[in-house]
């Protein structure tokens, strides 16, 4: 079948959703790292949005590992489809932003020349928490990190997004150019100020002068939220067909998406506010609410979920006593320890996120959400039970997540088959826990991960306590039956 491209867009049935500008008119202004299906169906979009407005914003995407996005969006001009569906119905658009696709392991001078562009105005970045190479405990520069080592001693052939930002300044800074705004869209709280941390330690590390020029970078904070799942197999074929084209790489979203962004930008930005983004002096508040209420109930009950057998989030919250369980979490034990927000209806926004997990149209994997685990939950568990713990209330949701976490981490399901965990810490946590079948034993080892827990919660003797009630109910009654104790009873 004919690929989607711009020879073939005019073509594509009336239907569809086009980009409203002229693509040969668009420029690069903004350099993304880490082109994953979540920059594409959210920053992208928003970005798509706007362009008719001022189209020297266009993107240069960057995989930092694999070279599959490159190889599927360049034959197709860097255009791919945005599916977005619910219960009702779905609606089909090509999104346009994204002008060129490099790989940063093939040529990594390619990326540097890009990003040290006077027309780049903004870096970006969705990496994940573990792209960051910092300590999630302390939000602060791991500099025994194997690439930031590397980077240290190669700084013209970086293999980490911080080496890629630092070398791109330094190079700037020689030819006289200001530097880019950086802005992380990655969920982790004050991803901003956390980002700029760890960049100019890297840079200090390099030269001191460097990380003085550095430390006057701007790096706004963000909140970001749309739930994109794997695009699967079934959904290309299902695109490529109304279409009438092939599509290779294009992304599968919900309708609801939130941008939450401090406003400082020296080198000016898009209108991403006519698109429906947000612009604030200070965005820890929102930041806060969306890792604790949306994060820390998705992670929950993918772990949960992902025990007793759903493969999907959908799938997670039709189990008995799975909404009860995530609805009372976040009800009784988030919401009380969020900080003020003037206007803002959090009853609705939680009764937003319930509908959304049980959005069927989603195939959003719990095993997706699973991924690295022990960089996710300080986040958006552990800052949530030290809050409740601080104030001497009970957080037995938030605990038994966290025991969840542990039983899938060991890396055997209840069945006694192999679960393919991926986290950084997965090879230590394999070590620590392995013959382990003594609940006590189990939770000891797993807090033994100091950068998981830190001193506080590792020698909390009632979060071991409940720990263990929780993780001994699913070693010895299974997730399911776990879940039900939480059913609501009927009439």
């Amino acid at each position: 079948m004919t690929r989607l491209s711009n020879q073939t867009l005019p073509d594509l049935p009336a239907a569809i959703v086009k980009p409203g500008y002229d693509r040969a008119k668009v420029s690069i202004g903004i350099v993304h790292l880490g082109i994953g299906a979540f920059h594409r169906a959210h920053q992208a979009v928003f970005t798509d949005d706007v362009l008719a407005r001022d189209p020297s914003w266009g993107i240069c995407g960057v995989s930092l590992r694999s070279a599959e996005t490159r190889d599927a969006l360049t034959p197709q001009d860097g255009l791919y489809t945005l599916k977005v569906q619910d219960g009702e119905g779905e609606t089909l658009r090509i999104i346009g932003s994204v002008l060129e696709t490099l790989v940063a392991p093939e040529d990594p001078q390619a990326v540097l020349q890009r990003m040290a562009d006077p027309a780049t105005r903004i870096v970006s970045l969705t990496v994940t928490e573990k792209g960051y190479c910092h300590n999630p405990a302390t939000g602060t520069l791991d500099e025994n990190h194997p690439d930031i080592q590397h980077d240290l001693q190669h700084p013209e052939k970086p293999k980490s997004a911080i080496g890629f930002i630092v070398e791109a300044l330094a190079r700037r800074r020689a030819a006289g150019v200001e530097a880019f705004t950086l802005l992380s869209c990655d969920n982790l709280p004050s991803n901003g100020h956390v980002l700029k941390c760890v960049v100019r330690r890297f840079a200090e590390l390099r030269d001191t002068e460097l990380g003085a020029f550095v430390a006057g970078i701007a790096s706004p904070s963000t909140m970001i939220d749309r739930i994109v799942p794997a695009t699967t197999e079934a959904d290309r074929a299902a695109i490529a067909t109304a279409l009438g084209v092939d599509d290779a790489w294009p992304v599968v979203t919900e309708p609801f998406r939130q941008w939450v962004v401090e406003d400082h930008f020296p080198l000016e930005r898009p209108a991403w506010e006519e698109a429906g983004a947000i612009f604030i002096p200070e965005v820890s508040a929102f930041e806060t609410m969306k890792l604790r209420l949306l994060n820390g109930s998705h992670s929950t009950l993918a772990y949960l979920g992902l025990l007793a057998g759903a493969e999907t989030v959908a799938e997670a919250m039709a189990l008995p006593g799975m909404e009860a369980l995530i609805e009372g979490l976040m009800r009784e034990e988030v919401s009380p320890t969020l900080p003020p927000l003037a206007g803002f209806d959090l009853a609705a926004y939680r009764g937003d996120l319930i509908q959304r997990f049980k959005n069927p149209a989603l195939r959003h994997r719990t095993w997706q959400i699973a991924m690295d685990g022990s960089q996710k939950l300080p986040q958006r568990l552990l800052g949530t039970i030290r809050a409740r713990r601080r104030a001497g209330t009970s957080c037995d949701r938030l605990v038994l997540g966290v025991a969840a976490w542990m039983y899938y981490a060991r890396g055997v399901d209840e069945a006694g088959k192999a679960i393919d965990v991926r986290d950084p810490l997965a090879g230590r946590i394999r070590a620590l826990s392995q013959g382990l079948d003594d609940p006590e034993e189990i939770v000891a080892a797993f807090l033994g991960l100091t950068e998981v827990f830190a001193d506080d919660l590792g020698g909390d003797a009632n979060f071991r306590v409940g720990l263990v009630d929780g993780l001994s109910r699913l070693l010895s009654t299974g997730a399911a039956a776990e879940l039900a104790r939480w059913q609501r009873p009927r009439g």
